[in-house]
């Protein structure tokens, strides 16, 4: 198989990967938003919990699936449409950027749920994890980068 041919199933592939694993992280996503919503709503609406902390988690989770279906959509699109090599780069880039917001914002959530219902001694254990996460995301991202602009 000619290079060109190889690189092209290459992308396919791992665009199609990006696309099962977003969307299995979205139904994960999706299903902590509804668990949220049938317990946590009650409490809210009778003031038991900070209304404004339920309210920034909620957001959070709505801005992470956006962010993954996002992501999927880009990547999915690699498949589907006839485009350039530059328009799939451009696609699978922009899937990728998604994917890093998702994921960032997903592995936040559990801190801001533990803040939204008192527990703020381990809230602050999944902040500071959080903070290191970001961290490597950011730094791993940032080597991801240089070497894509090496190609």
């Amino acid at each position: 198989m000619s290079d060109v041919k190889e690189d092209q199933w290459l992308d396919l592939d791992l665009a199609a990967a990006n696309v099962n694993r977003a969307g299995t992280v979205l139904g994960s996503t999706i299903a902590v938003f509804t668990f949220l919503l049938f317990f946590l709503y009650p409490r809210y609406s009778s003031g038991q919990i900070d209304p404004v902390l339920f309210q920034i988690t909620l957001t959070a989770i709505v801005l992470t699936i956006l962010s993954f279906s996002l992501c999927i959509l880009f990547c999915y699109r690699i498949g589907v449409l006839k485009m350039s090599s530059t328009e799939k780069r451009a696609s699978m880039q922009s899937g990728t950027l998604f994917w890093l917001i998702g994921t960032l914002l997903l592995v936040l959530e559990p801190s801001l749920i533990l803040f939204t219902i008192g527990l703020a001694a381990v809230g602050y254990v999944a902040l500071a994890a959080w903070v290191l996460y970001t961290f490597f995301t950011l730094r791993d991202a940032k080597k991801y980068q240089g070497s894509n602009r090496e190609r």
